[in-house]
């Protein structure tokens, strides 16, 4: 995925943050999807039997913003002689702004991914499902690991290790009890081995055979040697499956931890993944942080000066980032007074400012609001640097968020900033 392609997607992720913030009364807020072959007279068409149809609404206020909003729809459609590619959503209705007051809104989305149906939905939210499910990456990875005492089952989907299952065995360890034949012990091992390889392979199989085929990668199997092999060649999972192992990686560890030292092994095999990328940049990013003179920088400060400079190779990003740059200026108009400063916000709140001028006790106003995010990225798109999201979905991107303020820096160069 290219720069571009994750700044749109960090955009359309926070778009529909703010979409899913907006409250409505009763049933007034529509939400309208209209596929690309869907004819805009034949919409207008269906919007004016609904117009029809609120008059019967028995609440005069709900029936007045339904009214209103279904006017306001119709109004926006004769902009368009057809639905975009990948169609269009509208949003409109009256949104609850606290106490009585209310604020009409329509705003139009062009998705990322083609609306396959035609839909009209009213509700006290927006309805967001579709959209939201394309933000989800839906291929899936089966992983598997095992010993001789344990096995753990799970899915790599996206970005998101999910452990499903945990088995044990009763497989009895090398050293065979007093007064038993060694070539009895040795017998009852293999059994119990293979009992415990078919229990995992048809665990597996009943995980893994319920994920959609189209959206089913393949599966990876981690393990000490020879187990893995052992497994594999045994042919315990299903022969759909069993075509689609995609490789065997030494593992030291079979619990839930050994899936996420799986995927990290398997990093070749997985090299086309986006959480693969965003590892090996979060990995890169570390090492220079504790190197002696290692080139990297995190903070906003420090990387905002860093890139203005043209010494970033590469912007890290977290996903979950939500942060302004505000301009406060007096209001008085003998003040000259002004200070930028930055602030993290949710979704859907509109930023204050409580206090006074420090100069003359006058009021103080926003008069500027930039997205921090947007701006870093356009700023590194300017100079050349290489920009990357990084989710919190895996160790490293968590620490990204937390412990480096969700900004960080691999640099070109030393710059003392």
């Amino acid at each position: 995925m290219s720069s571009e392609e994750q700044r749109h997607r960090y955009e359309f992720k926070r778009q529909l943050e703010e979409l899913r913030s907006k409250q409505g009364q009763g049933t007034e807020l529509i939400s309208l999807y209209i596929p690309h072959d869907k004819r805009i007279s034949d919409v207008v068409a269906y919007l004016r039997d609904e117009h029809g149809s609120a008059a019967n609404i028995k609440s005069k206020q709900t029936r007045s913003n339904v009214q209103s909003a279904l006017e306001s729809i119709m109004a926006r459609l004769r902009y368009y002689k057809e639905p975009p590619e990948n169609g269009m959503i509208i949003f409109c209705g009256a949104i609850s702004l606290g106490g009585d007051k209310q604020s009409m809104e329509s705003i139009v989305v062009v998705p990322p991914q083609p609306i396959t149906s035609y839909s009209y939905r009213c509700g006290s939210n927006f309805e967001l499902e579709k959209l939201e499910d394309m933000l989800v990456d839906k291929k899936t990875f089966g992983l598997i690991v095992l010993d001789r005492r344990e096995a753990t089952i799970g899915t790599l989907k996206g970005k998101h290790v999910t452990p499903l299952r945990h088995l044990t065995s009763t497989v009895p360890g090398k050293q065979r009890k007093g007064g038993q034949s060694s070539h009895r012990f040795q017998q009852l091992r293999l059994i119990a081995i293979n009992e415990f390889n078919k229990r995992i392979g048809d665990a597996a199989n009943d995980i893994f055979l319920n994920i959609d085929r189209n959206d089913f990668q393949g599966v990876l199997i981690g393990g000490p040697t020879p187990t893995k092999e052992e497994f594999e060649k045994g042919e315990y999972l299903h022969h759909e499956l069993q075509q689609k192992i995609l490789g065997l990686y030494d593992i030291a560890y079979t619990d839930e931890s050994g899936l996420n030292e799986l995927m990290d092994s398997a990093g070749d095999t997985l090299s086309g993944l986006e959480v693969i990328k965003e590892k090996k940049l979060m990995e890169r990013f570390m090492r220079e942080l504790v190197a002696e003179r290692g080139l990297a920088a995190y903070g906003e400060d420090s990387v905002r000066a860093n890139l203005q400079m043209g010494a970033v190779e590469a912007l890290l990003l977290s996903e979950d980032l939500r942060k302004s740059r505000l301009t406060i200026k007096c209001q008085s108009g003998n003040c000259d007074y002004t200070v930028v400063k930055s602030t993290k916000y949710r979704v859907g709140e509109t930023p204050t400012v409580g206090e006074r001028c420090p100069k003359c006790q006058s009021s103080l106003a926003i008069s500027e609001n930039v997205d921090v995010v947007e701006e870093l990225s356009l700023i590194a798109e300017q100079m050349n640097t290489e920009v990357e999201f990084v989710s919190t979905d895996f160790e490293e991107g968590e620490q990204l968020f937390n412990a480096f303020g969700g900004i960080a820096a691999i640099l070109r160069y030393h710059t003392g900033s």
